[in-house]
């Protein structure tokens, strides 16, 4: 596979694209949704715009501002237009993105219940604050409705983000509390500043729980994005709220006193905070995939990370030197300062732009770490089982992939032997490995985004890798290859050492039970004949033909347990005069059925386990076709050239179910394959049977394994 074929972009798979039916609301339900948030939309407005001159008069234009407005000589419309038109922007962006959500996608639960929490908690829980309490209890009301649903949505939309569904399902529970908490402190807020209002702590802890558990457990590819995009709009609003606590430290004791320093500058990065929730979390819910968040956040660690280091640098150099040498706003030391972090500028934005890299996309961008750390973790694998396991969670580490298999063929098989992530529905990219032009295996690979495509950084790794990796499949198969050899090898070598154990019992129980009580026997007779020699030399003389008889039955039983372990005829006549006598003596004149044997003049010199086994199958093989086969004529031809060949034919009957398995099949079967030969039975046609077996000329170990079959 080359480079452009790699970087085909990925299929998309994100279940999120298309939210499911269920997800929509229809019929009434939409007629009713829909005029509840026009009616809370309408209510908000007026409140607001009532709120203004109230608000004014009780935060923005006290008798202290006026009179420090008055001393600083700063116009008090001016100050009212930046006051108010801060505040106004601010609820006015929650407004406007509220309307948006609702105008294109008032249908779909989830964002109308996010518009919901934009409108409420943006114009009622953020809004111009003011009393509206009198003695009506439907206005009362009419006041409280907007407030209490802000509070209440703002934590549920978190508990149901993105998916509009309770993920875990026991975040219900903390769910329904909250809302009943909300009711109990919006009904009484003097509550706030008691022991209950650090109850709300333990709800944002589930909230966030919640949404780690989801984006790791069960979130689409879709929805991880959106939680990123809402989670980064949070962030940058914390941060800017940290940053205007740090002001504190910063500013003069004057400014930090002043009433209108802190409705600019408080308020300003308070509501410039604020503004970045209604922003992401409407590019969260309707244009999550226009731009890339993981760009984004990149970019936004490194330069607010250098940006932070620049200046806290900045601060240190001139704040230590100053307070060192005793001088305050020298422009030496400020020169120095800076000419520091121009040095030091470039290598901290490279250090910070790969560490976002790694942190983000891995190690793409550094092939010889990706390489060094594969060959460290193969160095520290001793087990071959572990070889690909570390692969995998190597490249899933490096790439930051989601999902990284190796597939090992074993011919037309492929079997997966390693895997780490879990497996896509689809985009899975298929990457062949190879070791000297042959294909051992397949890398499969989800990248971090369903539809990325792969970088040209992506795939020259990917190059490398693969390299490294069929180098490894192939060591990993012949390792495995060469332990199935060594366990064929271990039974092999426990089915001899059981074989010779076997014939050693069959032996002694020969010999035991044959042998020996008659060599007793004829010792007692021998006693016995010592004592009537002189006596009664009739009864002598019969007894001396009984042990006669008795020492020829012995004799027999001695030979047949030599003939057992090594035909005789092999010793007198070798193997082709042996196979030639037995098949004239089972298929010669007068017999039912003819022997024919065909073979060279003179047989090459043969291993005596070759020659005993031949022996044997042969011998098996004539004598099953003369039991079974009901045969007229038998061949028996032995050939000798690469190795021992011997085939036998008949023009029976052929092999019925009955003996297809039988012993004699079994054991002529097991003497060829125990010496590395081959066994083949086969039907002929019209009718017979064919047996070939292929015996080598040449077997290291011969004697000791012929030993223990015999």
């Amino acid at each position: 596979m080359n480079r452009s074929q790699r970087k085909t972009d990925m299929s998309n798979t994100s279940t999120g694209l298309n939210k499911p039916p269920e997800t929509y609301l229809r019929g009434k339900w939409l007629l009713v949704a829909r005029l509840v948030w026009v009616s809370l939309a309408l209510l908000i407005v007026v409140l607001n715009v009532l709120a203004v001159p109230a608000a004014i008069a009780s935060t923005f234009l006290t008798p202290g501002v006026v009179r420090e407005l008055h001393i600083l000589g700063f116009s008090q419309a001016l100050y009212l237009t930046l006051v108010i038109g801060m505040n106004g922007l601010c609820i006015g962006l929650y407004l406007a993105m509220a309307a948006l959500l609702f105008w294109r996608r008032s249908h779909d639960r989830m964002a109308y219940f996010g518009s919901l929490t934009l409108l409420t908690f943006g114009g009622a829980v953020g809004g111009f604050q003011s009393d509206f309490t009198s003695s009506s209890l439907v206005w009362n009301l009419i006041v409280f409705v907007p407030f209490l649903v802000g509070q209440t949505t703002f934590l549920v939309f978190f508990y149901l983000f993105p998916s509009g569904r309770f993920v875990p399902r026991w975040t219900i529970w903390p769910t329904l509390l909250s809302v009943l908490y909300w009711c109990v402190m919006t009904a009484d807020p003097d509550l706030n500043s008691g022991p209950l209002g650090t109850l709300i702590l333990p709800f944002l802890l589930t909230t966030i729980i919640a949404q780690v558990y989801r984006y790791r457990r069960v979130s689409t590819f879709r929805e991880r994005q959106q939680t990123k995009w809402l989670v980064f709009g949070f962030v940058l609003a914390m941060l800017i709220f940290i940053l205007s606590r740090v002001l504190v430290f910063i500013l003069p004791p004057a400014v930090l006193n002043s009433q209108v320093a802190g409705n600019l500058v408080g308020g300003g990065s308070a509501d410039l905070a604020l503004m970045l929730i209604p922003i992401f979390l409407g590019i969260a819910i309707l244009r999550d995939r226009l731009f890339d968040i993981d760009l984004i956040i990149n970019r936004t660690l490194v330069y607010g990370t250098l940006t932070g280091c620049v200046v806290g640098f900045y601060v240190l150099v001139v704040g230590y030197l100053g307070t060192l040498f005793r001088i305050s706003g020298n422009l030496l030391i400020e020169l120095l300062a800076t000419g520091l972090i121009a040095v030091l500028f470039q290598p901290l934005r490279g250090w910070l732009q790969r560490s976002a890299n790694r942190l983000l996309y891995g190690l793409r961008d550094e092939p010889y770490v990706v390489l060094a750390s594969l060959g460290q973790r193969l160095k520290a694998t001793l087990d071959a089982n572990a070889v690909l396991p570390a692969i995998v969670a190597t490249i899933q580490e490096a790439l930051k992939l989601s999902y990284a298999a190796i597939e090992v063929k074993e011919g037309a098989v492929a079997t997966l032997a390693a895997s780490i992530g879990p497996l896509p529905v689809q985009g899975t990219l298929r990457l062949p490995l190879t070791y000297q032009s042959e294909p051992v295996g397949t890398l499969l690979i989800a990248p971090r985004r369903h539809d990325d495509a792969l970088t040209p950084a992506d795939v020259r790794l990917l190059d490398d890798l693969t390299l490294q990796i069929g180098v490894a499949v192939r060591t990993v198969r012949l390792t495995s290859d060469l332990q199935d050899l060594t366990r064929d090898l271990q039974r092999s070598r426990e089915k001899l050492v059981s074989a010779r154990e076997e014939e050693r019992r069959r032996l002694r129980r020969d010999l035991h039970d044959g042998l020996g009580p008659m060599l007793s026997a004829v010792m007692l007779k021998v006693g016995l004949v010592r004592t009537l020699y002189q006596r009664d030399p009739v009864v002598t003389d019969g007894l001396l033909r009984q042990l006669e008889s008795e020492i020829e039955l012995i004799i027999a039983d001695i030979r047949r347990l030599v003939y057992n372990l090594r035909p005789p005829a092999l010793d007198e006549l070798g193997l082709s005069g042996a196979v030639r006598e037995y098949a004239a003596r089972l298929g010669g004149e007068g017999q039912a059925l003819k022997v024919t044997v065909e073979m060279p003049p003179a047989l090459p010199h043969l291993p005596a386990a070759v020659e005993v086994a031949a022996y044997r199958i042969v011998q098996e093989a004539v004598t099953n076709v003369l039991r079974h086969a009901h045969a007229h004529t038998c061949r028996v031809r032995l050939l000798a050239d690469v190795s021992l060949q011997i085939e036998i034919e008949d023009d029976g009957v052929g092999l019925d179910a009955a003996h297809a398995t039988g012993v004699g099949l079994i054991s002529m079967r097991e003497r060829a394959e125990e010496l590395g030969g081959s066994f083949i039975l086969k039907q002929i046609q019209p009718c017979g049977t064919a047996i070939i077996a292929h015996l080598p000329l040449e077997v290291r170990g011969a004697e000791t394994g012929a030993g223990a079959k015999e």
